[in-house]
Formats: structure tokens, C-alpha cells, sequence
């Protein structure tokens, strides 16, 4: 791991500030890394996914002898050091061998920690220069479309999608304009897994991409049309591992908000009686001395008050 560094001015002081954890995470810095051995296709898929994450996206342009699955410690450990030094949160690792050809390995990292991992085959692919279309704009966020329930229903499924929007999923906003809508990812299945067969082989997952052409339609919803650009990719699961349970449940910890914070403690005092809006002051005063108070005569005792003070005190 990488030494603890103390900022020595205030330019270095907020870019270490800039990567420690915040309320809303900015979007995820992938880095896309070639295993010793990768073939043309494999170059293409990870060329046209890069040109999707971009502008958050970081190309190794070396080789590297990295092996997730079966060299784990050595692996992990560069996985960790590339990620702490590029402030990086998810890698893309293409290697090809003759038992796994055109291997496609999705790392997801948290606090420079690996999280989990999936590796996927890739069967075919059409890259985006051989479909010659529009393409979207880079930085843009896409609207991503899983169809079929098993994304939802089965484990091996559910990890392929939340690692497909970890990657494209992009900065967190509130709403999108719908002009500005300008490509989909769609993520379907090939033919569905018999209903108690648990030893037929996963399905093919079809990751297709498209621009989106607003037409008139007589309305004020505007009808869309879709283009296919590419890439258009088919892809078969592989081996995978599963995050940890306590860094899964970690990473999954939700942080208050400011106002949260706030809604907080003014819940907390309404529990406990207190009045809210209302400020409390404490009064502390000296010793009074009864002398010093004016001596006026009580009613029906003919003595003055300053009298009747100093034989109650006595």
C-alpha cells in the first residue's frame, strides 16, 4: 500500500480532500488493463467500452501479468495499488487463453479494497467503426434496460447487472432532459433457464447499444427511434467471487445528509421534552445582601422591610 502523505500546501491539501468519502460519490474511474495475452476482438471490446466510460476512464497502454482468479495475492495487491494511486474504483482486465479465450474480468473495488469480481466470455462482437451510425456524445449518461426477470431473481444475474451499472452508471442527478437522452444500453438474455434445473448452462447475455432520434408524433411526447451503434456484444458468465459480508455490508452503509443530520436533533430533543425554538438562558447572581434592598414599611407589621429582612435572617 502507499504511504500516508501530509499535504504541504493548500493546492495538495484539497486534492487529498477530493478523494476521501463523500455524502454523493462522484462517478466511478475505470482503468482497463491487458493481461499478457489479448487478441483483436478482445482489443475491440475493450476499446469500445472504454470510448462508452470516458471521460472517467484510464488505459494501461503495457501488458501486464495479472491474474485475478489464480494468482489472487499478487494480483490483488497491484489491483490495490493501481487504485489507490489513479483513484480508481473499478478495473476491466482482458485476457485470452487457450482454456478461456477472449476473457473479460470486471474487478469492483471499495476503500482501495477489492469487492468483487466477474469474468465474462466474449463470443462475438460487432465494434462501433464497423456500424457506420451516429454516435453518442462522450460523458453522456445512458438509460440502461435489463430484460429479463432472472436480473432480479438469480445471484450469478444480479451481479452482472449491478457491475454494468457500476460502470456506465455515471454521476448521480436528479433528473435528465430528455433531448439529452442520447443513447441506451439494452442487456437481454438468450433462452431462459429451465424452472427447476439448476445444472443447465447460464443463458448468453446480449449487451446491445443504441442513439436515440426524436420524431414528431402529433403529441407533445415526442416518438423515439432507436440506432443501433454499437458495440454489440455477446457474452458468456464465467468464474466470479463474491463480495465479502462484511465489506459488503460496509460499503452499502448509508450516511446522513447534513439536513438529515439536523432532522436528527431536532427528533432527538422533541423525544426528550425539550422545546425547540426556544432559547434557555441560565442566570447566575452574587449573594444578595439585604441592606441594600429599599426600606419601605409592611402592611400591619410597623416594620420597615429592611428590618424585617435582618431579624428573619437572624
Amino acid at each position: 500500500m502507499l504511504r500516508t502523505i501530509k499535504p504541504k500546501n493548500a493546492r495538495s491539501k484539497r486534492a487529498l480532500e477530493a478523494r476521501q468519502p463523500k455524502e454523493v460519490e462522484d462517478s466511478r474511474t475505470t482503468i482497463f488493463v491487458k493481461g499478457t495475452h489479448t487478441g483483436q476482438l478482445l482489443n475491440n471490446v475493450m476499446r469500445d467500452l472504454m470510448t462508452l466510460k470516458r471521460p472517467d476512464a484510464i488505459s494501461f497502454s503495457k501488458k501486464n501479468a495479472i491474474h485475478p482468479f489464480e494468482d489472487a495475492t499478487k494480483s490483488t495487491a497491484s489491483l490495490e495499488f493501481w487504485a489507490q494511486k489513479n483513484d480508481a474504483s473499478m478495473f476491466v482486465i482482458g485476457h485470452s487463453s487457450k482454456k478461456r479465450p477472449h476473457g473479460l474480468t470486471f474487478v469492483r473495488m471499495f476503500d482501495y479494497r477489492v469487492l468483487d469480481m466477474l469474468e465474462v466470455g466474449i463470443e462475438n462482437c460487432v465494434s462501433m467503426p464497423e456500424i457506420k451510425t451516429p454516435k453518442s456524445t462522450p460523458g453522456n449518461k445512458p438509460l440502461m434496460h435489463f430484460a429479463s426477470d432472472l436480473f432480479d431473481t438469480n445471484p450469478r444475474f444480479t451481479q452482472l447487472k449491478s457491475m454494468l451499472i457500476s460502470l456506465f452508471n455515471g454521476e448521480v442527478i436528479d433528473s435528465i432532459c430528455l433531448a439529452g437522452l442520447e443513447h441506451v444500453i439494452s442487456v437481454s438474455l438468450g433462452p431462459s433457464l429451465p424452472a427447476n434445473d439448476e445444472s443447465s448452462p447460464l443463458p448468453t447475455v446480449h449487451l446491445r447499444t443504441y442513439t436515440t432520434r426524436l420524431l414528431a408524433s402529433g403529441t407533445r411526447t415526442p416518438r423515439v427511434e432507436l440506432i443501433s451503434m454499437g458495440p454489440s456484444l455477446d457474452m458468456k458468465l464465467r468464474r466470479h467471487t463474491p463480495a465479502d459480508a462484511e465489506l459488503f455490508k460496509t460499503s452499502h452503509a448509508e450516511t446522513q445528509t447534513e439536513e438529515e443530520r439536523d432532522l436528527s436533533k431536532l427528533q432527538t430533543r422533541k423525544m426528550k421534552g425539550l422545546n425547540i425554538g426556544v432559547l434557555v438562558l441560565n442566570s447566575h447572581l452574587a449573594q444578595l445582601d439585604a441592606g441594600l434592598l429599599p426600606g419601605e414599611k409592611l402592611e400591619g407589621s410597623g416594620k420597615s422591610r429592611k428590618n424585617f429582612l435582618r431579624s428573619a435572617a437572624s
